[in-house]
């Protein structure tokens, strides 16, 4: 699920960009309003290791719209939900299963307490994600990749850099993109 950074989007993935039909996916609306789902079918577990293109790019948006709204109603801080939080699989991985539970604690078919309980765990996740942005290094104005440890035998980790964030939609169109071109020249 590693994306690499670029600098920008150059000429030739502006044109597949605009050729692919993302563009039309990504339109302000859907980055905020949770009226309605893009899912048409009960919610169930992400694998993101083994989404096609076309489900990838549908649990993108989802998840991305999801994380806006709860960053804002619960008024969570950078230290918990950054704003690359997309290029931190840790992140992902702790997100994802987050808006899993929520869909389903809010489920109209669920036990009234169901709510109570996702709170609950909710409790618990902010403390992980806390401790995950912590560790990673991303921040509010400036992102670097998680480090990696290299085990004996293993050649050294890259060094890291950090670098600025200049606009978050932007970058999030960008890894999007470039995530979904990844799946579909490895035929998912």
């Amino acid at each position: 699920m590693t994306v690499p950074r670029t600098e920008s989007a150059d000429a030739e993935q502006d044109s597949w960009l605009g050729a692919s039909g993302f563009t039309a996916s990504f339109d302000d609306d859907a980055f905020d309003d949770l009226g309605e789902q893009l899912l048409a079918e009960p919610p169930h577990p992400i694998n993101w290791n083994l989404l096609t293109t076309e489900e990838a790019e549908v649990a993108w948006i989802e998840l991305n719209r999801w994380v806006n709204w709860l960053r804002r109603t619960y008024g969570l801080p950078a230290s918990i939900i950054p704003p690359l939080w997309h290029r931190h699989p840790e992140l992902v991985w702790e997100l994802s299963a987050l808006h899993l539970h929520w869909l389903s604690a809010y489920d109209p078919d669920q036990h009234g307490s169901a709510p109570f309980g996702w709170h609950r765990d909710f409790a618990d996740a902010r403390s992980r994600l806390h401790d995950w942005v912590a560790s990673s290094g991303t921040r509010l104005d400036r992102d670097r990749p998680t480090r990696q440890t290299a085990w004996p035998g293993e050649p050294p980790a890259d060094p890291i850099d950090d670098a600025p964030i200049a606009d978050r939609e932007a970058d999030f169109v960008e890894f999007v993109v470039i995530d979904l071109e990844q799946r579909r020249l490895h035929g998912n």
